[in-house]
């Protein structure tokens, strides 16, 4: 937080209960100007609470939210509401109202007004004679439905990122987004990176995607027990610093325990508290037993139930097409899955992950091709609507279907123990559903699925709504799975962290698969064929280069030398090795993160952080220095081979 920057808007105090709950508890945080703030906590802590605070739309019990004069913000909220009565255009013009109003009244003012010349500044600093072409350009970019569309035929999706769009074609000083990610495909994640990246005012934004909060935030606030700690940089580093904080915390409780331990054998003594210095010593061992230790916080044990034994065939696809619609979605695919493989299937919306699930289970019959499935093969598919859960039943109702136990191997789980692994303590077991939050619903549905068990999982988007503990707990639940899995996902970090290959629609009806995780095929994609420079920095009136993303976005592309030359013996195989070096690295670097995530990161590793740290940072640089020399080399081989 850039406190010697102005302040944009103070939350001061706030305090906010819901019946005996509290939610925020005195809770204090300012934004400045040129702020770029994630806001974490787990489901239920009351982030969108917060952010509906800031943007007025509902007031504290106690606490003030007070804004510079004169702000502008714009809100992206997860119960957005879109005018039914006009059509995408209109409602994403709606964002910038402000804008629009400025405008007609300058045009309605005579030339020798003296407002003309404030208004007309007003407007140029606010971009607004390129409003309609900067909406243009974030349509497209965000994948919005034509703009003559009516609000009541669109899907959820769609709505979602009708929504988006007029949130950010105002340039509002302060961009407050709560799960702007959500629906969105990896393209239009980018653009959104790249424009938050480029945006020229202050933003605040809730997200479960941990790639985009490392990509475009500088400062990360963590929402805890109703208060406020901030964390310079991004989601990575903000693991790195609770972790340190963790472990401080946990030394200063250790010496408040072992005070405890030696005053309360001397107070057993019964000493008389008559003069002065015994009755200090009394007082300051009361004093220090009222003191509450650090939370701890609890992770649920997300354990997936054993699954039986995959035979030698798992599913065989040969030349697979499907159809939907009338619309060929894709042709001749031809795959062998095999046991222990955890695929990853991404690409923008609408090209048939999802069809290729159902017809990889039987749901959907293909225009083309064949499914062959093992007869040890079983499926468990979690669909992206997953199940609707019953309001008025309680948890533990919603689990049963009339059993008292799950099949766990060749043995048995109570419901209740079963329910425990995923966060449900007693009080909640036989809570009604209606009265959970937005994160026990998720884990809820989640334990319903998976007792179903089954040696292929299918989960289509998994991630939703997921907070980030949560999210963190499902993937290490994933990796330690012995079946198949396979996975759709727009969740870049996830898919780095638990894929080990990717199944990725790339247009045209092709499905290409990648050895890796998703950055290692967005990597050789970039390569294969580099795409066009986006328009979103130009959008907010930078261009890229002026500002370029991190990491191996921002490597300087190499020019092919005047005259190509071939490549050397040695330089062929160096060229060769370097996928598999590549590759290593990265799992290392893999290794290292995971470390970081590990809820007993504080107590086993917190006294190696900076070591951690620096062995992190030196592994990410030669990753660099890695693409580096493969742009080299792949330059002067293709030069070779234009010039053959």
């Amino acid at each position: 937080m850039s406190d010697s920057a102005p302040a944009l808007l103070t939350a001061n105090e706030l305090v906010v209960a819901f019946n005996d709950r509290v939610i925020l508890d005195h809770a204090t945080l300012a934004l400045h100007e040129g702020d770029r703030v994630g806001l974490v906590g787990r489901n239920g802590a009351g982030k969108s609470t917060f952010l509906k605070l800031l943007a007025g739309l509902r007031t504290p019990d106690a606490g003030e939210v007070a804004a510079r004069r004169g702000l502008v913000v714009s809100y992206l909220s997860q119960e957005f509401t879109l005018d039914p009565a006009k059509d995408v255009l209109a409602n994403i013009r709606d964002g910038a109202k402000h804008v629009l109003d400025l405008v007609a009244e300058f045009e309605s003012l005579p030339g020798h007004s003296p407002r003309h010349a404030e208004l007309e500044d007003r407007i140029a600093h606010l971009d607004g004679w390129n409003l309609d072409s900067r909406i243009a350009t974030a349509m497209s970019h965000l994948n919005t439905p034509p703009g003559d569309r009516d609000i009541g035929t669109l899907s959820g999706g769609e709505k979602r990122r009708v929504a988006m769009c007029r949130a950010i074609v105002a340039r509002p000083d302060l961009l407050i987004l709560d799960e702007p990610t959500n629906h969105l495909d990896p393209e239009s994640i980018e653009w959104v990176a790249e424009f938050l990246e480029n945006f020229g005012g202050a933003f605040l934004v809730v997200t479960h995607d941990r790639w985009f909060l490392d990509r475009v935030t500088n400062l990360t606030v963590e929402l805890h027990e109703g208060r406020f700690y901030s964390y310079e940089g991004g989601y990575t580093e903000y693991l790195s610093a609770k972790a340190e904080r963790q472990r401080a915390e946990a030394v200063v409780e250790h010496k408040r325990q072992m005070f405890l331990e030696k005053e309360l054998a001397w107070v057993r003594q019964g000493p008389r508290a008559q003069r002065s210095k015994q009755k200090n010593r009394f007082e300051r061992y009361y004093e220090t037993a009222a003191q509450s230790g650090p939370v701890i916080e609890e992770d649920m044990e997300l354990v997936i139930p054993p699954p039986p034994p995959l035979g030698n065939r798992v599913v065989e696809l040969t030349n697979l097409g499907v159809e939907l619609g009338g619309r060929r979605l894709f042709s001749n695919f031809t795959y062998n899955f095999e046991n222990g493989q955890r695929l990853g299937v991404a690409g923008r919306n609408g090209l048939g992950k999802t069809s290729l699930l159902k017809a990889i289970i039987g749901e959907l019959p293909p225009c083309e091709g064949t499914v062959k499935t093992g007869q040890l093969t079983r499926f468990n598919y979690v669909d992206q609507s997953r199940l609707q859960l019953r309001e008025d039943r309680t948890v533990l109702d919603e689990l049963s279907d009339g059993s008292e136990f799950v099949i766990w191997g060749n043995g048995r789980l109570s419901l209740r123990a079963y329910l425990k692994r995923f966060l449900f303590a007693d009080d909640r077991i036989s809570l009604p559903v209606k009265f959970l939050s937005g994160g026990e619903r998720s884990r809820l549905l989640l334990a319903r699925i998976l007792k179903q068990g089954g040696n292929f999982l299918i989960l289509d988007e998994p991630t939703n709504d997921l907070d980030l503990n949560t999210l963190r707990v499902l993937e290490e639940a994933l990796i330690a799975f012995p079946g198949v899995v396979l996975v759709v996902s727009h969740d870049r970090y996830f898919l780095n962290r638990v894929c080990t290959g990717i199944l990725a629609f790339e247009g045209d009806g092709r499905i290409t698969h990648s050895v890796g995780d998703y950055d290692y095929y967005a990597e050789k994609k970039r390569r294969r064929s580099p795409a066009p420079v986006s328009s979103a920095a130009a959008w907010v009136g930078k261009k890229s280069a002026d500002n370029p993303s991190p990491g191996r976005d921002a490597l300087p592309r190499t020019q092919p030398a005047s005259k190509p030359r071939k490549l050397s013996f040695k330089e062929t195989r160096e060229l060769e090795g370097m996928e598999a070096e590549i590759l290593k690295i990265e799992q290392e670097i893999g290794r290292i993160e995971n470390l970081f995530t590990a809820p007993d990161f504080h107590k086993v590793h917190a006294t190696q952080t900076n070591e951690l740290m620096a062995n992190l940072a030196e592994r990410r640089a030669m990753l660099n220095q890695l693409f580096i020399r493969w742009e080299e080399l792949e330059a002067v081989r293709a030069g070779a081979e234009r010039s053959s």
